[in-house]
């Protein structure tokens, strides 16, 4: 196991559990003007139910008094983070931080394909801390201890209303509406589904024609949400992968282009840091089902593998206790906008030789490790 040192002491007194879920990419990223008119990296991400992390820390278990362990090893950033909770929740709180602790991982987020495996092995090992003092942190303090745990942190932990996010400093720049608008998408891997080292990837820069770019994109996905307009979702994401590929070139891109034309999407979003991708379509088309189906084919013929199909705009089952452990749960807690909903219905994505083209996991390496208990 890994270690981490820290202080000795007592604070949390039993085991704390937490999760957070993944996203499919960004719909949108680039360099954006902040409320200073100050140029600042920004992302709104495509929100997913469904894969994600759960965290479970259990403290005084560490090998040494103040010595912080974590299953599997090579989690550094989500030790990491698990220490800065500890000192979060404990110091200001009068409470000397807890005597060591084992952060054990466990789920099914594909590593290195620009979902946030690492943002969601960080939150949820947040989460679990918290969880284990008796607490659930806000958004925000969440946010900040991923920053300082990683450097940069996609906005899992402010729920999946679309937002523009600052992720290399933990701030919302604009909470861009309610929902994103109705759109399914068909997921898929490019690159063969092969992880991508995000700390290899060259630096972005961003000249002042850019941020003009960025922001009428920028204008133009506020007024997406606004009208619930999936055409111009799709016209947005497309936008947007088509300037990223300055920064990190996708030999597909041109090919997923033109198949986004023949099936009738539309648009296209990728990862801007990992393979994944995903074709948009109009949930209103009278002809959805036959244009899916075209679509997994054609993906399918070119050799792209198909991951998974799912819809903008609806929520999963995930409870109160699953997110944040067992301290949070509230009996009387009032419905809000964010009340689980039934999933919308997918059509079968069957081809022409019986075959799914949605329902499993992403094939490419997999975030599923053990657990303790």
């Amino acid at each position: 196991m890994t270690a981490y040192g820290g202080t000795g002491g007592g604070g949390a007194g039993r085991i704390g559990v937490g999760f957070a879920a993944c996203h499919h990419g960004e719909i949108l990223q680039g360099v954006f003007l902040d409320e200073n008119d100050r140029p600042c990296a920004g992302l709104v991400t495509l929100p997913m139910q469904g894969p994600g992390t759960r965290a479970e820390f259990t403290p005084g278990h560490g090998n040494s008094p103040g010595q912080l362990t974590v299953y599997p090893a090579d989690r550094t950033k989500a030790l990491r983070a698990a220490a800065l909770a500890i000192e979060e929740c404990a110091a200001p709180r009068g409470r000397a931080p807890c005597r060591g602790g084992e952060l054990t991982l466990s789920g099914d987020v594909p590593l290195g394909l620009g979902m946030g495996s690492s943002s969601s092995d960080v939150i949820a090992a947040i989460r679990a801390v918290a969880d284990a003092y008796g607490l659930r942190l806000p958004p925000a303090t969440i946010a900040r201890l991923a920053v300082r745990a990683e450097r940069a942190s996609d906005p899992l932990m402010l729920g999946g209303g679309p937002l523009l996010f600052a992720q290399r400093e933990g701030r919302v720049l604009e909470v861009l509406g309610e929902a994103l608008p109705p759109a399914v998408v068909v997921g898929c891997a490019l690159g063969g589904g092969s992880p991508v080292d995000t700390l290899s990837l060259p630096a972005p820069r961003h000249d002042h024609e850019d941020v003009r770019a960025y922001e009428r994109l920028r204008s133009l996905l506020r007024r997406a949400v606004a009208d619930a307009d999936t055409a111009l979702l799709g016209h947005v994401s497309t936008e947007s992968a088509r300037r990223a590929q300055r920064v990190r070139e996708q030999r597909e891109f041109g090919l997923l282009d033109r198949i986004a034309g023949r099936v009738g999407a539309v648009g296209l979003q990728i990862a801007h840091s990992g393979n994944v991708a995903g074709l948009l379509f109009d949930p209103a088309a009278p002809d959805l089902g036959h244009r899916l189906r075209r679509c997994v084919r054609a993906l399918r013929t070119c050799g792209i593998p198909v991951t998974r199909t799912f819809a903008t705009g609806t929520t999963g089952t995930t409870s109160e206790e699953h997110l944040h452990g067992r301290t949070h749960v509230r009996r009387d807690r009032p419905a809000r906008s964010d009340t689980s909903r039934r999933r919308a219905h997918l059509p079968a994505l069957r081809d022409d030789e019986g075959r799914l083209g949605h329902g499993g996991g992403t094939a490419p390496a997999r975030h599923r490790h053990r657990t303790t208990r």
